[in-house]
């Protein structure tokens, strides 16, 4: 009898501790003390026709299932020798590129710019149509470019002028003061220490297949997905 009462005992406690060890989350279970989860490619927040007719399907099915998949996994790749890394995580990552070891850091300094880009472009679009900038930010937007319809026109300037491959954006510093700026490449502005508020991806793998070389006409059709109601959020979140 008292045998059957160890077995019923032990086989209790074993079955105290699976339960325990199933309410671990995942990450906590695959990861370490330094944090060593892999970055991953997250889905778009919307369908991949969802822009249409402004942006194309099959422009966004590439850009995100195969652009931004390779940076994803270069820097991955780029992380693997120095997994602590990981920890910091993406943002941490580009606002301390001085911390990234010199062997990799103008690669990571690439591709964790080129990940962080694009995850921040997918959600500054939308496929909610007639969107206007509302609220703080519009009156930011009048206080510094004098109206909308300046800031537009300098917004524009900036991401036609942008030789090459690169990026324009709307930031913003800490005390709420916005300017326009354009980076080269995958260069963030978070790097910088500015916040983003707005930004348009002008590498020609953006906008080559429905536009060709007409950069101007991509930029004045962007507007109609502007996500304004995620700029404003990012506005209000700036500190």
């Amino acid at each position: 009898m008292k045998s059957k009462n160890k077995i019923y005992s032990f086989f209790l406690l074993a079955l105290s501790i699976i339960t325990l060890i199933s309410l671990i989350p995942t990450a906590l279970v695959k990861g370490n003390a330094l944090g060593d989860s892999k970055f991953e490619l997250r889905p778009l927040p919307y369908a991949y026709d969802a822009l249409e007719p402004y942006i194309d399907k099959e422009t966004m099915t590439i850009h995100h299932d195969k652009h931004q998949k390779a940076y994803v996994d270069n820097l991955n790749k780029a992380i693997a020798k120095y997994p602590e890394l990981y920890s910091k995580g993406l943002e941490g990552i580009l606002r301390d590129l001085d911390s990234v070891p010199d062997d990799i850091r103008e690669t990571v300094r690439n591709n964790a710019g080129g990940v962080y880009n694009h995850e921040f472009f997918w959600t500054i679009m939308s496929p909610k149509k007639d969107q206007t900038p509302k609220g703080d930010l519009l009156d930011a937007i009048n206080r510094d470019f004098e109206s909308y319809d300046n800031f537009k026109n300098q917004f524009k300037e900036a991401a036609l002028n942008r030789f090459g491959s690169g990026w324009a954006w709307l930031v913003s510093n800490s005390d709420g003061k916005l300017s326009i700026i354009s980076t080269p490449n995958q260069d963030s502005p978070i790097s910088t220490g500015l916040i983003p508020i707005i930004g348009i991806d002008v590498w020609e793998h953006a906008y080559y297949l429905k536009y060709q070389n007409r950069r101007s006409e991509y930029i004045d059709n962007w507007w109609n997905v502007v996500n304004w109601e995620q700029a404003e959020n990012n506005y209000n979140n700036k500190k």
